[in-house]
């Protein structure tokens, strides 16, 4: 099968078994998508967006880079976040692990990652 032209790469990062409570603070999500950006070299355009549900519910953040996206979603009813890492350049893959570990603290990662490619 011929190969397309590369566009990038994105990695879908799932995190469950995480502290519900850590899935409502903007403020440890905000510091996850800081070590992301210097971990992979990004390059933030303007302020990341947050919106925290009311009550018990959970945080959906988006990083506008120039070279695509950071976005996380929250479920801490379910003790889950959803991350997608988007880079129109190929890298290396960060150490999802550690830096969910330090900053979500989950019991379980699961990491996919996902080549873009643009076919004629």
């Amino acid at each position: 099968m011929e190969r397309g032209t590369s566009v990038g790469q994105e990695w879908l990062v799932d995190c469950s078994g995480c502290r519900p409570a850590v899935l409502r603070e903007v403020g440890a999500l905000q510091r996850l998508f800081d070590a992301l950006v210097t971990e992979l070299g990004l390059t933030v355009v303007g302020e990341a967006r947050w919106h925290a549900f009311p009550g018990e519910g959970g945080v959906t953040g988006l990083c506008l880079l120039s070279e695509s996206h950071l976005a996380i979603h929250t479920f801490p009813e379910h003790g889950f976040a959803a991350l997608s890492v988007y880079s129109c350049r190929e890298r290396a893959a960060p150490d999802f692990r550690r830096l969910l570990q330090q900053h979500l603290e989950p019991a379980h990662v699961e990491v996919r990652e996902l080549k873009r490619e643009a076919r004629a």
